[in-house]
């Protein structure tokens, strides 16, 4: 049975190269992702009325592999998170995201006709489509950034937040007694701010007052900033992790190459820079050692007599 589970596992995880079983796997669960996210469209046409009938078929079947699938994930659970034991396994792959979305995506269709919040819930179907690309690098990347920035993301949204609370009640105070209906409480001036921060503006509640106008003028002036700060953090983190994929072979050839010169009175290196020496010698120094000390090399370190470079210059190594 042991062996069966594992096979089981190998199936239907995803990233399996070279095993035919599970690839067929992954493109047959892809396939059963769209035309289930297809069915669920179409059935929104009245111009599809009369096909109705396979748009419910093609609901059923798919939610049922989707079902068959979630059994088997809870049943290969323990292999998932090796650490834990069998049930512990199960219940961190229940609350996880992919065991929500899986039980979410199957609970709307048993309760189809019940209450309107089963039915708003069809919508996290379309969050299987992020299976499909787990797998890929380019969405591993999207999510090592977000991660890697989290702390940054986290204060601008912190400054988002004190800015849409200050921006409601200002606006609150500035238009209530002008425009009780519009703005009759806090939570009037926060819908408004919210619009206004994120540069979106509604138009269905607008200040009429001339203390209003101005601060709905500075709201949305700081509003394109707001919105620019995630925006800048997130594409820096995308710079500096394809700057590093990017230099990442470079830098192991560049430790291939390592080397050690000698500052000594032939040398000429004497009172020299780091920075002059790398700009004049063409070298990349990348440390110091002196006396028992080893200094990291920077631009405006002088070197002395005695002391021993680290670099990966050829030609100074010539010199």
């Amino acid at each position: 049975m042991k062996d069966i589970k594992k096979r089981v596992f190998q199936i239907i995880s995803i990233g399996q190269r070279g095993d035919l079983p599970s690839k067929v796997f992954d493109i047959f669960i892809t396939l059963t992702i769209f035309a289930n996210i297809a069915a669920m469209l179409l059935g929104t046409f009245e111009s599809f009325d009369r096909y109705s009938s396979a748009i419910k078929l093609t609901e059923l079947v798919t939610v049922v592999f989707f079902a068959i699938e979630y059994v088997l994930r809870i049943w290969t659970a323990d292999l998932l998170y090796k650490h834990l034991s069998p049930a512990k396994a199960r219940l961190r792959f229940l609350v996880s995201f992919d065991g929500v979305v899986d039980l979410l995506t199957i609970l709307p269709f048993v309760y189809l006709t019940g209450f309107i919040v089963f039915r708003i819930l069809r919508v996290a179907r379309i969050f299987h489509l992020f299976r499909i690309n787990t797998g890929s690098d380019s969405f591993a990347v999207i999510v090592s950034v977000v991660f890697e920035k989290k702390n940054q993301i986290l204060s601008s949204l912190f400054i988002i937040v004190v800015l849409m609370i200050a921006s409601s009640l200002g606006i609150y105070g500035a238009e209530h007694e002008a425009q009780p209906e519009a703005f009759n409480n806090a939570f009037s001036g926060m819908w408004w701010s919210i619009s206004a921060l994120l540069t979106v503006g509604y138009g269905d509640i607008y200040p009429i007052t001339t203390a209003g106008r101005i601060m709905g003028m500075i709201i949305a002036l700081l509003g394109v900033g707001v919105v620019a700060i995630p925006t800048g953090i997130i594409s820096a983190g995308f710079v500096e992790r394809y700057s590093k994929e990017a230099n990442k072979d470079k830098a192991f050839t560049d430790i291939r190459d390592l080397g050690e010169i000698l500052v000594d009175e032939h040398s000429g290196l004497d009172g020299m820079f780091i920075s002059d020496i790398e700009k004049d010698h063409g070298a990349r120094v990348y440390m110091l050692i002196r006396d028992d000390l080893t200094i990291i090399a920077r631009g405006e370190l002088k070197v002395k007599l005695g002391d021993i470079l680290i670099i990966n210059s050829e030609k100074l190594t010539k010199h």
